[in-house]
C-alpha cells in the first residue's frame, strides 16, 4: 500500500560522487537514526509517478570521504520513510581494458576489501543475525535497469566490483592483483552499503559509472580526483535519464509480509534484537 504521507517514498536513490540532486520541487525531510544522522536530509519527491527519496552519499557539499560515510544511518533513514527499493549509482575504476570511461555497468557480485567501517546494524547485545548475501544485488532491480537501457546505450550486464577503503586510489600492484582475480571494477562505497541494505531487508541495485582505467590496466598512468569528477560530471545527464526510466520499471510497493523478492524476505525466520522502522 502506498502511503499518503508527503514525507514518504518507496524508492530510494543514493547519489554518488558529483551527483547531489535529482528531484525537482522536492520536500526536504530530516531523519535521525539510532546510528546518528545520515549524510544529508532526504529530498522526497516524485518521478514517473513514483515517490522517490534522494540522498547524496557523500553529503550535500561532498564533505564525507568514502570511509567516513554513515552507511548505516543512510540506509536506516531511507527505510524509515518507507523505502524498500534502493538504487545506488556510483563512480568506479575499470579493471578491464574494454570497460572504458563512460560505460555503465550493472554489477552482480562484490568483494569487500574495506576495513574500519561499521559493517552491520546488528552489533549490540542480542541474538546474532546472519543474513544471506550470496547474491548481493536485487534481481528485480537489476532486471529493471537492464530493461531501461536504450538501444545503443553503453551498459554492461554483470561484473564483480572490489571495494577498497580509500580515500587514496590503488597502487599499480594492487590494481594488477585485482585484475588478475578476474574482477571488473574497483570502487570505494559499494560496501558496506549493499550488505547493510540486505540486513534491513531492502532491495539494493548498484549502477556503476566507469570514470577511469585503474592504475595497472592497459598500461594506464593512474587516475586523479579531477579526472574522476570530470568524467562523472559528463555523464550525469545520462545517469539521470537512465534512473528515470528505471524508476518507471521497478515493481510496485508490496507489504513486507508478502513481498515476492528474496531481498525483502532476507530476515524471515530470524530473531531480531529490535523492531525495524
Amino acid at each position: 500500500m502506498v502511503s499518503n504521507d508527503p514525507r514518504s517514498a518507496d524508492i530510494g536513490v543514493i547519489g554518488g560522487t558529483g551527483f547531489y540532486s535529482f528531484l525537482r520541487d522536492a520536500r526536504m525531510v530530516r531523519v535521525e537514526t539510532p546510528f546518528g544522522s545520515p549524510s544529508a536530509d532526504l529530498a522526497v519527491g516524485e518521478v514517473a509517478g513514483r515517490r522517490i527519496a534522494f540522498l547524496p552519499r557523500h553529503g550535500a557539499r561532498h564533505e564525507f570521504a568514502p570511509h567516513r560515510v554513515n552507511y548505516r544511518a543512510n540506509l536506516w533513514a531511507l527505510r524509515s520513510v518507507g523505502v524498500r527499493q534502493v538504487l545506488g549509482p556510483g563512480a568506479v575504476g575499470s579493471l578491464k581494458p574494454e570497460l572504458r570511461p563512460g560505460t555503465f555497468v550493472v554489477p552482480d557480485q562484490v568483494v569487500d576489501r574495506t576495513h574500519g567501517r561499521a559493517h552491520t546494524v546488528y552489533d549490540q547485545d542480542g541474538p546474532p543475525v546472519h543474513v544471506a548475501f550470496a547474491e548481493p544485488y536485487c534481481p528485480r532491480g537489476r532486471q529493471a535497469v537492464l530493461a531501461a537501457a536504450e538501444a545503443g546505450t553503453d551498459l554492461v550486464d554483470g561484473g564483480t566490483v572490489v571495494v577498497v577503503n580509500g580515500p587514496r586510489f590503488s597502487s599499480r600492484a594492487e590494481s594488477i592483483s585485482h585484475a588478475a582475480q578476474g574482477w571488473s571494477l574497483v570502487g570505494m562505497t559499494a560496501m558496506p552499503e549493499a550488505s547493510i541494505a540486505r540486513e534491513l531487508a531492502l532491495c539494493y541495485t548498484a549502477i556503476a559509472i566507469v570514470t577511469d582505467h585503474d592504475a595497472g590496466v592497459d598500461g594506464g598512468g593512474g587516475v586523479s580526483q579531477a579526472e574522476v569528477l570530470e568524467i562523472f560530471a559528463g555523464n550525469i545527464d545520462r545517469l539521470k535519464a537512465l534512473l528515470e526510466r528505471v524508476v518507471a520499471r521497478l515493481p510496485e510497493p508490496e507489504p513486507d509480509h508478502s513481498a515476492a523478492c528474496p531481498c525483502r524476505r532476507a530476515l524471515d525466520g530470524l530473531e531480531l534484537p529490535f523492531v525495524l522502522p
